[in-house]
């Protein structure tokens, strides 16, 4: 049972650092939940995490917390993604409560104001490092369906101004059919 707790206590502590230390959105800490969970602590394999990301991007919700969700979950139960869940959204309180306090302060002071445009240098520089890596995972499938759809999804949201959430809805379905005959395929063969 000790083992259990200890595994709880660091998925807590992970997400709460992850989340305490994570400006800019969902796409910055998915690639520091990579880091932390697939190259430091072994405990998803790269191919889960990109399925992690891909879940997490199409549910409804903020994505760090839907990832909190599935990671918590494939580590402990239910009890895991509590965990996660409670170690993800408790520094985003923390921290908004405090600056609710002190809002005048914050709002006037122009070091804020410069360190707020610093991190947005460093978040886009992040997001950038992630769009590369789960484009390499995608190329390294060798699978032309994915390939092609990962360059029409680009085309389609940056030129022709299409929504994400039609994209990825697309995508799901594509990605449906392609497993639905996948697994056709592979029944007829066992037989």
């Amino acid at each position: 049972m000790q083992k259990d707790y200890s595994k709880l206590w660091t998925l807590f502590r992970s997400m709460f650092v992850l989340s305490a230390c994570t400006f800019g959105g969902g796409f910055v800490i998915v690639s520091l939940m990579k880091k932390k969970f697939v190259e430091e602590l072994n405990w998803l394999e790269e191919d889960e995490m990109l399925d992690v990301t891909a879940i997490t991007q199409s549910a409804p919700g903020p994505l760090p917390v839907n990832a909190s969700v599935i990671i918590g979950y494939r580590m402990a139960g239910v009890v895991g993604s509590l965990t996660a869940i409670l170690g993800t959204i408790l520094p985003p309180m923390i921290i908004i409560s405090i600056i609710s306090f002190f809002y005048e302060q914050f709002r006037t002071n122009p070091y804020i104001a410069i360190a707020l445009q610093v991190m947005r240098a460093g978040v886009a520089a992040v997001i950038f490092d992630v769009v590369i890596n789960l484009a390499q995972n995608v190329w390294k499938t060798r699978r032309f369906l994915y390939i092609a759809m990962m360059f029409i999804a680009f085309i389609a949201a940056y030129l022709f101004d299409i929504s994400a959430m039609i994209v990825v809805f697309v995508c799901l379905g594509i990605g449906l059919l392609d497993l639905m005959l996948h697994y056709g395929k592979n029944k007829k063969e066992v037989e």
